[in-house]
């Protein structure tokens, strides 16, 4: 642009500048006409105003140092101006209070909803002095044409809770109501309960400190103190140290909208241009149209024009504050608690002294057998009956009545051998026992070993440089494997052949693994759960967690204290049982060093690792289930059930240990499995609610996984997944179902793996179909049935093998089973579910039940963990019987 343009621009703009006319200012509006009123209490005022006018309601009460008694403002709007409202604003002493009607609340997705209706409580200003007269105005304006209104002032009757006493009142979203609740001397906390007979609407309790002004509204109550929302059912504890006035305001809240209590959404018309014959309504956040029965495709919702007049959402409610628990009641639970758990430890100790005195006396009384005759000078004889050998010798169904005397001469005879010797790294040749041997010989599978030389090796070796890797495999070819477990008729020495000391690293990496595992899952979770109580206290939210607030006691920054100490049995119990494995031991490894042939070579192996690791996660159940209830929810229920899983899956390993120590699984696979099983555990928690996809899989996975298992035990490990399995199993089934009909080689494991392959079709099919919520105690329900499953069959198998059940075991089966069933009954109590939402999941609460400070969950913490006890005492004591029976004389099931 050139120099000359540029000019002539800004003469321009300069020339319209000056020649433009000066911007109007704003007329002044005439002063609004102001009329003050003085104004009675419990009287109706009827009057109108305009844009012009401010009315103005003067009122004059005495208030009374000793006595509160509160004020409440009940206006009603008759014109209909919503898009101009009325302002009311109370102008206190200390205190302003403003509010509009139409009143406009909103709810979810921006939601309007208007109340023509309004009513609000004043806040009462305290006072020093004995009586003082205190005013309060009532200011009244709008920029409407002319709007009539109602106003009336009254006080509020019964605004002073007392304890033990019963109010019942009415509430809705634009007039909530609040009362006042002063501590008597004698109590330190309370319990405020609140109760309705309709579920709906949706309600907030709210406890606030006394303080102006008194957040009493949908959008603000949650703003200060403490909150829940409600159905039928609220209670909170609360604590006269948290309030300096040693008194609180109790605010309850009817809310626009129910969804928060688990209440539906409702539809309303979005606007009234609408296609003629075509309707549209809001759900959940989206526009759903409806043309003549027709649905139209979602789409994100509009904004309505207009708030929807929800007319009268009041409900009837009823409020009571009653006294909660003293300290002593603290003191004195403590105490119970602590005295049940322990008098298992004075119990066992009497039992181990009793014990420790019958055996003293028993070898004194084998001393004095063994000694020289004064006559004959020959040693007394010794019935088997008195020591403890059962009729063995005639032992049915596990001594292989094929004409085989011991599954010594079967197994050499298979191989087609005399003379048949194995050599193991770090162990004595075994020969095969020769007729010349002794009456009563201590034998185990493929020949005899030498007690002198398997007594000599030092049972206590560090186990640092033993390593599984070396001695996991048989010494023998792959091929002899296959012939000593493929056998129709085992017995435990044929799978008990490998080093002690191997199995027992082996085993004890179940412990060590565990423990570490304990350290690692804890840590997060004790820091998750303090996080998650902090919030709770700091928020006031006590919707976070699913309480049974009938029955929570708080303790220091702990909401529900009896919750976290009855978890206590858990862990005392679980220590308990670390130390009878461990007296256990010692007393075992000090008959090894005795060269005791008992210990060497009759009964059940003894490997204690998988033992140990029961104990820990006995204890860290406990530890688990406390922080669970530290804030219960379905974000940490796994916390709750993860060791659970563990304790069910190392039982079952357990039983099948004790007759299959050769070829149990190792720690990593079996860790490997359960942590599996947890992770389907938090994924069906957060995402299997209706998902069927999910369930298509789970049921799948669940249904091939007990196939392979089924197959793994039935042939001992002695098979191969690989590209011939299929060739293999038609191969199979053309041999023995076409070719020729012959029933299964091994019938008793046909039976226990069909009914667990029928039990766990039958749960998968139910998962399928019916999909239920609670996944986590779907799957522990799983793992429990096939445990109490295999735990069935063996008892049955070792009752039917000839084996007896000692006194001790049986007291404990039975004893078990009963705590047992009273354990599940309080279980399926259901005191809380978080499932439901927080208000529906508190129409299922209770109140105390035993010292006013347990509950029914309480006391399935005591019973269970009692249970848990017992049924470790059973598997540790259950075949005790077989001590003094040679192994190859054990039947193996």
């Amino acid at each position: 642009m050139s120099g000359a343009g540029a000019a002539a621009l800004a003469w321009a703009l300069l020339a319209g500048a000056l020649l433009s006319p000066p911007p109007v200012r704003p007329q002044p509006h005439r002063d609004r006409d102001v009329q003050e009123k003085e104004a009675q209490f419990n009287t109706t005022y009827i009057d109108w105003v305009d844009a012009n006018l401010l009315n103005i309601y003067a009122f004059n009460h005495s208030v009374r140092r000793n006595r509160t008694e509160g004020v409440r403002v009940s206006v009603n709007v008759l014109s209909d101006h919503k898009d101009r409202p009325v302002l009311f604003v109370v102008r206190q002493k200390e205190a302003v209070v403003s509010f509009q009607v139409p009143l406009i609340l909103r709810g979810l997705y921006q939601r309007k909803y208007a109340y023509q209706e309004v009513s609000r409580t004043l806040c009462q200003p305290q006072t020093k002095a004995e009586v003082e007269t205190q005013h309060f105005y009532v200011d009244v304006s709008t920029l409407s044409l002319n709007t009539s209104y109602q106003l009336r002032v009254t006080r509020v009757e019964n605004f002073v809770l007392r304890t033990n006493e019963r109010f019942s009142f009415n509430a809705t979203a634009a007039q909530p109501q609040y009362f006042k609740y002063e501590f008597p001397e004698e109590l330190d906390s309370v319990i405020v309960k609140v109760t309705s007979a309709m579920a709906f609407p949706c309600s907030v309790i709210s406890i606030q400190d006394i303080l102006c002004p008194v957040y009493d509204l949908d959008n603000n109550v949650a703003f200060i103190g403490m909150y829940q929302t409600m159905t039928k059912k609220a209670a909170i504890t609360v604590q006269k140290k948290d309030f300096p006035s040693h008194s609180f305001y109790v605010v309850v809240v009817v809310k626009t909208e129910d969804e928060a209590c688990g209440g539906a959404l409702p539809y309303y018309p979005l606007s009234k241009d609408a296609s003629p014959g075509l309707q549209w309504g809001c759900h959940r956040g989206l526009c759903v149209g409806t043309s003549w029965g027709q649905r139209a495709e979602p789409c994100p919702c509009l904004l309505p024009d207009e708030p929807v007049d929800q007319h009268n959402r009041q409900k009837t409610l009823e409020v009571m504050v009653s006294p909660a628990i003293t300290s002593e009641a603290y003191v004195r639970s403590v105490l119970f608690c602590l005295s049940i758990f322990l008098s298992f430890y004075v119990l066992t100790l009497l039992i181990a002294c009793w014990e420790s005195c019958r055996q003293h006396r028993r070898k004194g009384l084998l001393a004095a057998m063994d000694s020289p005759s004064m006559d004959t000078g020959h040693s007394r004889s010794i019935p088997d009956s008195f020591l403890n050998h059962g009729p063995y010798d005639s032992y049915g169904y596990g001594s292989f009545g094929n004409g085989s005397s011991s599954s010594t001469e079967g197994i050499t005879d298979s191989l087609g051998s005399a003379e048949v010797s194995y050599s193991y790294v770090g162990q004595e040749q075994f020969k095969r026992r020769t007729p010349s041997a002794p009456t009563r010989p201590l034998s185990i599978a493929m020949g005899e070993r030498s007690l002198e030389n398997v007594g000599g090796r030092p049972r206590l070796d560090s186990l640092s440089s033993v390593e599984e890797d070396d001695y996991d495999t048989l010494a023998d070819i792959d091929y002899d494997k296959n012939v000593i477990r493929t056998k129709q008729y085992l017995c435990v020495a044929d799978l008990a052949r490998k080093d002690k000391r191997v199995l027992r690293k082996k085993y004890q990496i179940y412990f060590w693994n565990i423990a570490t595992i304990a350290v690692f899952y804890a840590l997060p979770v004790i820091q998750l759960v303090i996080t998650y109580q902090t919030v709770v206290n700091v928020t006031g939210n006590q919707d976070i967690c699913y309480y049974n607030f009938l029955c929570a006691h708080p303790l220091g920054n702990l909401s529900a204290f009896n919750n976290i100490l009855s978890n206590l049995g858990y862990v005392l119990l679980g220590l308990l049982f670390l130390l009878i494995i461990l007296q256990r031991e010692i007393n075992y490894n000090r008959a090894l060093l005795r060269n005791d042939s008992h210990a060497l070579e009759c009964g059940i192996p003894k490997h204690f690792g998988l033992f140990y690791a029961m104990g820990t996660a006995l204890m860290m159940e406990g530890l688990l289930s406390a922080c669970y209830h530290v804030c219960p929810n379905y974000t940490n229920f796994q916390f709750d059930t993860s060791f659970m899983y563990m304790i069910a899956g190392l039982c079952m390993l357990k039983l099948y240990q004790k007759r299959h120590p050769d070829i149990n699984a190792s720690a990593y696979s079996a860790y490997a499995c359960l942590a599996l099983v947890i992770f389907f555990s938090v994924v069906g928690v957060v995402f299997g609610k209706g998902n069927t996809a999910f369930w298509i899989v789970f049921s799948v996975i669940h249904i091939v996984a007990t196939l392979l298992l089924s197959t793994q035990l039935y042939y001992m490990g002695r098979w191969k997944l690989d590209s011939g399995i299929l060739r293999r199993i038609l191969h199979v089934l053309y041999t023995d179902c076409v070719r020729q009909c012959s029933g299964p080689m091994y019938v008793d494991r046909m039976v226990l793996l069909v009914m667990g392959n029928i039990i766990n079709w039958s749960l998968a099919a139910y998962g399928l179909i019916v999909r239920p919520n609670d996944f986590a105690s779907y799957l522990l329900a799983i793992g429990i049935c096939n445990l109490l499953l295999y735990f069935a069959f063996y008892i049955i198998m070792k009752l039917r093998s000839g084996e007896r059940i000692k006194l001790i075991p049986l007291l404990c089966i039975i004893s078990t089973s009963v705590v047992w069933g009273f354990a599940l009954f309080f279980f399926f109590q259901g005191l809380s579910t978080w499932q439901k939402t927080p208000a529906e999941s508190r129409e299922h609460n209770r109140d105390c039940i035993l010292l006013d400070f347990f509950d029914d969950h309480d006391i399935w913490h005591f019973l269970s963990s009692i249970a848990m006890f017992g049924s470790f005492l059973v598997l540790l004591t259950l075949d005790d019987d077989l001590d003094c029976v040679q192994r190859d004389k054990i039947y193996v099931f």
